[in-house]
Order: C-alpha cells, then sequence, then structure tokens
C-alpha cells in the first residue's frame, strides 16, 4: 500500500530505526577507517550523534513532522562527535529548515528536504571532498529527485534515496583514491546509508525494522537550564547592597517575528551589542525561534523594550537584586561569625579548555596554563555539547579550546555560535601541537592576540606518534601487518617496524633534522619510563646537542607520543 505521506509517527519511528541501527553497527563502521589505528570512531561518533538526535525527537511533543525535524536538529547538533556527527547534523539542519511548518511530508516534499539537507552540508565544510559523505547524500538527494518526479509514493521514493546512497558509496574509492587503496568505502558514507536504510525500512514496513522504538530520558528545556545558572547568587552577604552596580536581574523570552511592535530580524550580534553596554552578566542564548536572555542591569525597561522590536515576550522575571542583597544580610547576622566556605572566584579573563585524554597530560597541560580539561580525544571525540558546557561552566570571560585532533575541529567550531562567552578555537591537530600553543598564551593579551600568536606557532613542531596496526592493509606503498607498529609523523604513516622501541627509533631519526634542537618523549599505555629511556639515548647519539624532555603521559591507543622542534 503506497505511503503518500509521512507523519509524525512515521517519522519519529525512522528517526529511532536509525538511532538503533547506528548503534548495532557502529563497530562495523569504525572498522572502515582508512588508517589502520585503534582510533577509528566514525560509527561511534555517528551513533552518539544520532541517539541524541532521537532523544530530542522522543522527547518533542509538536504534532508537526517540521517540529520533530527541528527536534532532531538541534539533538544532533549538540551531540555533535567528531567530523561525521557534525556533518550528520548539518544534514539534518537543512533538512528541518526545509519542512519548517510542515504537518506531515509527502513524496515530493521528502525529496526536496533531502536535497536541501544535501546543499547545507556541503556549505558546511571548507573544502569539500568527493568519496565522502556528502558525496552519498548527493547522490540520494539526486535519486530521491527523480524518484519523485514518477511516484508520490514515500515509500518508493525514500528506497531511491537508499538506492542512490548505495550506489554512492561503492563509489566512494574510486573518487577518493586512499579508499581503494585500502579496499574500503568511505565511512562517514557507511553510517549516512544505514541511516536511509532504517527510513526505507521503516517507511516500506520491512520486518527488519519494523517498530524499533526505544524510550529515552533528556534534560528538558536546555536553554532553560543554561540561564538559571546560579551565578548570580554566589556568596552576596558580603556584598553592600549600595555597592551593586546593576541592581535588576532581568530575564526575558523574545519569541522572533510575534508581535506589535517588531522591527528588526534577528541578528546575534546586533542584539547582543545593543545589550551589552545595559549591564553585566549578559547571556544571549537563541535557536531559530527564540532568544532566552539574562543580564543584571539599571534599565530593565530598555532591555525588554529592545526585545519587542524582535519579537514578543514570554517568561519575563526582574528581580531587585539590592532588595534581595538587603535579606541576605538580615539572615547572615544570625549566623555572623561561621566561616563562609562556597565563596566562588571570581570569572578569569580567558579560559583555555584542552581536550586531552591521560591523568599525566591533563597535569601537563595544567601547568603550562591549561584552566579546564575535557576528557577525550582518540576514540572518544567529545561532543558539541561537552564543548558548549565546558566553556559556558569556565568561569570566564572569554575562552579558547584546543581540539589536540582533527576530527574535533567541526564539533568545536560549531559550540562558538552556542556559547554564553566569546570563544576562539585553535586548531591544534595533536597534543604536540596542543603543548606547543600553550608556550605561545600570554594571559595578559587578548583573546585575539593569543589566537594569532598560538596559530603561527604550530607550523614549529613536527608530531610524531607511534601505535599498533589493528588489522593487515597496504597504504602509501607500505604492507601493513596487524599487530606491526607504526611511527605516524603529521598525520602520515611513515615507519612500518615490529617492536614499539624499534619503530619509535626510526620516526625520531625521520624527524630530526639540521635544525632541530628541542625532542619531547611522552610514555603512555603500552609503554615505560626504560622505553623512554632508550629513545631519549638514541636521540643524543643522533645529536649531542639536542635538549630532550620525557613526560609521563598515561595516553591511550598511542604508546609514544614524540615532537621535534
Amino acid at each position: 500500500m503506497p505511503v503518500t505521506k509521512i507523519t509524525t509517527k512515521e517519522f519519529d519511528q525512522m528517526v529511532q530505526a536509525a538511532s538503533v541501527v547506528l548503534k548495532n553497527n557502529a563497530e562495523f563502521i569504525n572498522s572502515l577507517n582508512v588508517f589502520p589505528v585503534p582510533d577509528g570512531d566514525t560509527g561511534t561518533n555517528m551513533s552518539l550523534s544520532m541517539e541524541s538526535g532521537a532523544k530530542y525527537v522522543s522527547k518533542s511533543t509538536d504534532n508537526t513532522v517540521g517540529g520533530k525535524a527541528s527536534a532532531l536538529a538541534k539533538g544532533l547538533l549538540m551531540g555533535a562527535r567528531g567530523n561525521s556527527g557534525v556533518i550528520l547534523s548539518q544534514i539534518f539542519r537543512g533538512f528541518s529548515k526545509d519542512v519548517e511548518g510542515k504537518t506531515t511530508l509527502n513524496a515530493h516534499e521528502l525529496a526536496n528536504a533531502v536535497t536541501a539537507g544535501a546543499k547545507t552540508a556541503y556549505k558546511s565544510v571548507m573544502k569539500p571532498t568527493e568519496g565522502t559523505i556528502l558525496t552519498v547524500v548527493r547522490y540520494a538527494a539526486n535519486a530521491g529527485h527523480h524518484a519523485a518526479e514518477e511516484t508520490d509514493d514515500c515509500a518508493r521514493v525514500m528506497d531511491a534515496i537508499k538506492n542512490g546512497a548505495q550506489e554512492a558509496l561503492a563509489k566512494t574509492p574510486e573518487l577518493l583514491p586512499v579508499l581503494k587503496q585500502v579496499g574500503v568505502v568511505d565511512s562517514g558514507g557507511q553510517g549516512l546509508t544505514f541511516v536511509f536504510e532504517a527510513f526505507a525500512d521503516i517507511l516500506n514496513g520491512r520486518e527488519a525494522s519494523t517498530d524499533v522504538h526505544e524510550k529515552f530520558n533528556v534534560k528538558a528545556n536546555q536553554m532553560d537550564q543554561m540561564v538559571n545558572e546560579d551565578h548570580h547568587e554566589s556568596a552576596q552577604g558580603q556584598l553592600n547592597p549600595e555597592d551593586i552596580i546593576y541592581g535588576y536581574c532581568t530575564q526575558m523570552t523574545v519569541r522572533f517575528g510575534k508581535g506589535k511592535e517588531v522591527e528588526k530580524k534577528f541578528d546575534y550580534d546586533t542584539f547582543y551589542n545593543y545589550l551589552a553596554p545595559l549591564g553585566d552578566s549578559l547571556l544571549v542564548i537563541n535557536d531559530d525561534e527564540v532568544a532566552k536572555v539574562h543580564i543584571h542591569t539599571e534599565h530593565p525597561g530598555k532591555v525588554l523594550t529592545w526585545g519587542q522590536k524582535f519579537g514578543d515576550l514570554i517568561n519575563i522575571k526582574i528581580d531587585n537584586m539590592r532588595s534581595q542583597q538587603e535579606e541576605i544580610m538580615e539572615n547572615d547576622e544570625e549566623i555572623e561569625h561561621q566561616p563562609i566556605t562556597d565563596k566562588k572566584e571570581s570569572p578569569k579573563e580567558i579560559a583555555v579548555i584542552s581536550v586531552v585524554a591521560g591523568k599525566g597530560l591533563e597535569e601537563l597541560f595544567k601547568s603550562l596554563g591549561v584552566t579546564n580539561i575535557i576528557s577525550g580525544g582518540q576514540t572518544m571525540n567529545p561532543s558539541t555539547e561537552d564543548i558548549v558546557n565546558a566553556v559556558n561552566n569556565s568561569n570566564a570571560k572569554k575562552a579558547i579550546v584546543l581540539p589536540n585532533n582533527k576530527n574535533i575541529f567541526l564539533a568545536a567550531e560549531q559550540a562558538e555560535s552556542l556559547t554564553d562567552i566569546p570563544m576562539k578555537v585553535i586548531h591544534t591537530k595533536t597534543i604536540q601541537q596542543g603543548l606547543t600553543a600553550m608556550f605561545s598564551f600570554n594571559p595578559a593579551a587578548s583573546i585575539e592576540e593569543n589566537q594569532n600568536e598560538m596559530d603561527d606557532s604550530l607550523d614549529s613542531v613536527k608530531s610524531g606518534q607511534v601505535t599498533a596496526a589493528v588489522r593487515d592493509t597496504k597504504i602509501n606503498g607500505l604492507d601493513i601487518k596487524k599487530g606491526s607498529y607504526m611511527g605516524i609523523v603529521d598525520g602520515k604513516i611513515e615507519i612500518i617496524e615490529d617492536t614499539l622501541n624499534d619503530a619509535t627509533i626510526s620516526m625520531l631519526t625521520k624527524m630530526l633534522d639540521e635544525d632541530s634542537e628541542n625532542v619531547t618523549i611522552i610514555f603512555g599505555e603500552g609503554a615505560t619510563q626504560s622505553d623512554a629511556d632508550q629513545i631519549e639515548a638514541k636521540a643524543i647519539e643522533i645529536n649531542p646537542e639536542l635538549e630532550v624532555e620525557i613526560h609521563e603521559g598515561d595516553q591511550p591507543v598511542y604508546p609514544l607520543l614524540i615532537s621535534v622542534e
């Protein structure tokens, strides 16, 4: 029986089925990673990203497909992990924009939405590469468009989209030579193909995915949670009410485009820049429909009037903090001699937040000035939401983020538009680049000056990583056997040896040149102090003038990390 329209029931089932399929096939997708290293986490990233999207859809009470799609897009964005997760979120961001306001979807609308998703995904990548997930979504969209010209059956159109994805996936090795060399298809493209297959199974009533549905619990109304944090209630018992510069804690929600006073279309910078001089503790958090505002000000009326220029106001709350302070001081008199133990620190000017895995590395980064750590890296990329939360909870006026892994770049870049405070990303591809960047950090300089200096420092260091191959393969003319040790220099496999130390020494020899002055050896899981000592001795043998440092990093995946400067 033809499916002439997709309702919220079908859409919800499609999303939940895709989440389950990605979860069940995450390890298989991981196995398609081109490099035979144990950090092939595309499947894990896409699964966790889709799981976040499914949670938001499950929680949504909207009775339109447009509303459900918007919930999916937001959930994917907040849960996006790694490049593959971010691109997946962009596909469904474009999809959701195209179906906005639609109660149900017909075949043409379904095809158009997938096409919009493909266009948004391509725009989100600075230099799109064919033979990747982008190719898969483009082929899928074209196939859906052609099918919709011939049928009004959504199930048939979704089958065509699925078939187009499968066709493109099979071509990815021809479009991206490294895939052909290794003998795999693109892992991100495979993940997206699983998503479209799950969608098609639901619409066609195929037994494999019938009635697939999982219930999830999520925190309700995340934006409310962020603006209602107790940052404005911190240890005020020591403050004279007359010393409060901005006396009114003002909160409101602006619904864009609604109301009689609307004059402007919402633009974040315009909206924020007007409010900033009116007070302090300013937070503006928005999505496509609303902005939630919190500010301490002497002019709550001006704040409300400004909000009305963009939409109508709901959830207005204005507290007189001087009056509240008087009450706090009256209560404090009863416990005058009780020591205050919960006084919060004043906000830092700039927080430096680093993604790090390994207790030793955490301590090393902190010793160089990193203020906050996000636990993660290889095999466990943090999500966009993880980065947003770390920035928002950093107790700082501005923040710098060191991803230390190129697969975290897109998630970090997405976070820049979602944080409560200004944030800059330093595009550190490795732990070694992260450490080098910290030597250029100046807490007295502006965030822009630090970004320029830290970015400029990255080319001064060579990064070497040693790990064991997880499968047999051939790449870059190298015949790699499972269990052999690989030396990877600046992202390229250069050395293959039977033992850890042989691989490390060969790699170090290749990295050194006549300009080399400093070598840093960081040993982690799978290596020992003795291994590091042997490598240090070899480095000194090669060049007695070298300065060599050894640190215990406790990092997983790569037993030895080497930097040369």
